[in-house]
């Protein structure tokens, strides 16, 4: 057989004690689809369809743990009552049966709850720091009580994980929700131990990973998610400078990371100037550790959501020379549960596009 471009995509592959059947990832992508937080037969089959289709790791949508505010959104799945494990049982058989492997993401939303809010419209939010509207509270500033509250529930969800089935875990620390929260000074404006200097401010999130790492002991595979963007602020980073990103990764690396979810944009930007290495190569070169990158993969055909994306090729010439070891792929995923087989096969003029009809099925 030929060998093509893509054949580094599929070859498999051992990251300290997870060994995948390839490089490919399906990111982490909210569906709104658990009533009560209990994953259906239906989210299972969702989840077999790319595994039956070349996707060597799935990492699941957000799973909240257990805290009143931890959500925001309706029919997001948690991962704390028998109910809920047991149909996170089915998904990991359903993944399971087609050779790939799973891990879920938890998750907390932090402010990004409001009053009003499902699932719980009656719970203000938590946060770093409180946000009013007028007389009205809309998120209570953490107290340290509250911190270790939900350190421990942090701790919980992930010992529900390796104890179901699951193959690892991701803790959810971008995209402003609540570990990021703490992480950016635009939501952190604490003056204690948890706000103000670079150090403190990180301080949360380190204590979150060395709390999962003691809950699920050292040979289970522990990955963490993290932006430089915000939703409300695209141009948002948690580092200038790549001594100020070894600051952040240094501490979380000594706390139990194994693998750096490093999520931007668009993969194929320099992160910093004098080199064009985007965020992913800059966290592997400064850690050692493995990294996935994230950031609009596959969306070359992409008919709505302003992408501005690119093919695979610049992606496949950087796995190529080592500058990432996983690739995430989301919304072309969404779009097309094939997406990896297609790749794989050559198959690209028959890519299903990303639209906004993708967002409304679980298919």
């Amino acid at each position: 057989m030929i060998a093509t471009a893509s054949d580094n995509l599929f070859q498999p592959v051992r990251l300290g004690g997870l060994d995948l059947p390839n490089r490919i990832v399906m990111a982490p992508m909210t569906r709104s689809q658990c009533p009560d937080g209990i994953p259906t037969d239906q989210v299972a089959a969702y989840y077999a369809r790319r595994a039956a289709h070349d996707v060597g790791l799935i990492i699941t949508e957000g799973v909240l743990i257990d805290d009143p505010a931890a959500g925001g959104y309706p029919n997001c799945p948690h991962l704390h009552s028998s109910e809920a494990l047991q149909g996170w049982r089915k998904v990991i058989d359903a993944v399971h049966a087609f050779g790939s492997k799973i891990m879920p993401q938890i998750w907390h939303v932090g402010e990004t709850h409001r009053l009003g809010d499902q699932p719980r419209p009656e719970q203000p939010g938590i946060g770093p720091s409180e946000r009013r509207s007028g007389d009205q509270l809309l998120v209570r500033a953490m107290s340290a009580g509250d911190i270790a509250r939900i350190v421990a529930a942090y701790a919980d969800a992930a010992r529900h994980a390796r104890e179901i089935g699951f193959d690892g875990v991701e803790i959810h620390g971008a995209h402003g929700y609540l570990v990021d929260q703490f992480l950016w000074q635009g939501t952190n404006q604490r003056d204690d131990d948890y706000g103000g200097s670079f150090a403190n401010r990180l301080r949360f999130a380190v204590e979150v990973t060395a709390a999962v790492r003691a809950a699920v002991g050292k040979d289970f595979p522990l990955i963490f998610r993290f932006s430089q963007w915000k939703p409300q602020d695209y141009s948002a980073r948690l580092a200038e400078t790549q001594e100020l990103l070894s600051q952040l990764l240094g501490p979380l690396k000594e706390a139990g990371v194994d693998i750096f979810h490093a999520s931007s944009r668009r993969y194929w930007e320099a992160e910093f100037p004098g080199s064009d290495l985007n965020l992913a190569g800059w966290v592997k070169q400064l850690t050692g550790c493995p990294v996935i990158t994230v950031g609009s993969v596959g969306l070359d055909n992409v008919s709505w959501g302003g992408a501005n994306a690119t093919g695979i090729d610049p992606l496949l010439e950087r796995l190529s020379r080592g500058e990432f070891d996983l690739v995430a792929v989301g919304r072309a995923l969404l779009a097309d549960y094939a997406w990896a087989r297609k790749v794989r096969q050559g198959r690209m003029a028959e890519m299903i596009p990303y639209t906004k009809a993708s967002l409304k099925q679980l298919d």
